[in-house]
């Protein structure tokens, strides 16, 4: 406590008049914005209805143009797209067509470096869930027990919960799915 006052002592005293003075003016400034505020009881009203945009409303009534018969009214067209819509639709298919796979998801059961274990998780899923098919995959170091194709992890959600009940270890996982 008593050494950062002596230090101001000494660099205050080091100091030009003028640097002084502007020193005690930031120091009060900063003292002064944090006093605090007396608290009212008074709620906080602005009027500002001066501000707002007038809006004139007209005397015609609303007048029902829904039973008009669709005949009566026929716009025609004034700007046509087809040609460049058709253009960029064609853009799509041919890159739909050329496509082999779409990237999806698929629910992984079992990981790891053991064969016999992943042969197991395999039988087990086939045991216990007849339903769904499990694929078992090597990738290098790995074996991986898959269960399922998905396009959304929506689509996966379902089947994930009923999974983790007999496979705690479930995860999702994403994959490109073969198209066609």
């Amino acid at each position: 406590m008593f050494i950062p006052w002596l230090y101001s002592v000494f660099y205050f005293s080091t100091m030009k008049a003028s640097g002084r003075f502007i020193h005690f003016v930031t120091i009060f400034i900063l003292a002064a914005g944090c006093a605090s505020q007396k608290p009212t009881d008074k709620p906080y009203y602005e009027n500002l209805s001066a501000h707002r945009p007038k809006v004139e409303v007209s005397e015609t009534p609303y007048k029902d143009t829904t039973t008009q018969s669709p005949a009566a009214t026929v716009v025609a067209p004034t700007y046509h797209v087809n040609q460049k819509v058709d253009a960029v639709l064609d853009s799509i298919n041919r890159y739909n067509q050329v496509r082999k796979f779409v990237d999806g998801y698929t629910i992984q059961i079992y990981s790891g470096q053991n064969r016999e274990e992943a042969m197991e998780a395999k039988k087990k899923m086939t045991g216990e869930l007849s339903q769904y098919t499990a694929n078992l995959q090597y990738q290098q170091p790995k074996f991986r027990v898959t269960v399922g194709k998905y396009f959304t992890k929506l689509e996966a959600h379902t089947d994930l919960v009923k999974l983790r009940k007999n496979f705690s270890a479930a995860i999702l996982v994403p994959e490109k799915i073969p198209v066609r």
